[in-house]
């Protein structure tokens, strides 16, 4: 039997936080809401990344219990 050993990276591992969500956008500058709506894309493509992969591993593991 194979055992396999996934390192993660702390900053992968680490969710935002409600306080990070739910920023108070009344206090942020017209600039810096650009900057968060950056941040935001960047981790829905990091989830879309994420589930993609989780995908494939499911899709290789049915596959080969079939």
């Amino acid at each position: 039997m194979r055992y396999f050993k996934i390192m993660y990276d702390e900053d992968e591992i680490r969710k935002p936080t409600q306080a990070s969500i739910n920023r108070n956008l009344e206090t942020l500058s017209v600039d810096e809401l650009k900057d968060y709506i950056v941040e935001l894309k960047a981790e829905i493509m990091r989830v879309e990344e994420d589930i993609e992969k989780k995908k494939n591993v499911y899709s290789a593991a049915d596959s080969f219990f079939k």
